[in-house]
């Protein structure tokens, strides 16, 4: 297998403190970008809504990591489905893609709201949500995802 090396360019500011399952909307954060990149490199972005962030699980650990097919969540209701079929830490590379929406540019500091990602998290890469780069034509799945994902953009004074 090839290896690649990557550093991060930004780091997740406030926001979540802890994993969870659900309740990932209403919260605000700043993605802040390395004294490295010079402020030319966010030139422009404060044009467009919303970002495509990719982000690594740094809290999870290689251990984690689950080659076989599972009920997602480990609920028995929900069809076992393989490794990459899940979108979690449980994946090989543990990275993430995020679609947070763009509140304001301070400098390096990117503030965002539902970015899904802890304090702490490093940032691989980031670039503006071009509309003409989604999904081209219908989006199929299967009825789990939508049950399993219910309350995940609810945020936490939404909780019954």
């Amino acid at each position: 297998m090839a290896m690649y090396e990557v550093e991060s360019i930004a780091t997740v500011v406030g926001g979540h403190t802890r994993v969870q399952d659900d309740y990932q909307g209403g919260v605000e954060s700043v993605i802040r970008f390395n004294d490295a990149y010079p402020l030319e490199t966010l030139q422009g972005i404060e044009e467009f809504s919303h970002l495509t962030v990719t982000w690594r699980f740094h809290l999870a650990r290689p251990e984690d990591v689950q080659l076989h097919a599972r009920s997602p969540r480990g609920n028995p209701k929900w069809p076992a489905t393989g490794t990459f079929v899940h979108r979690n830490h449980r994946r090989p590379n543990q990275l993430a893609v995020s679609y947070p929406k763009l509140l304001g540019v301070e400098g390096r500091d990117l503030l965002v709201t539902d970015l899904d990602a802890v304090e702490g998290t490093p940032v691989i890469d980031l670039a503006p949500y071009f509309e003409q780069m989604g999904p081209r034509s219908y989006v199929r799945q299967p009825a789990w995802p939508g049950e399993m994902l219910a309350t995940y953009w609810l945020d936490t004074t939404e909780r019954p």
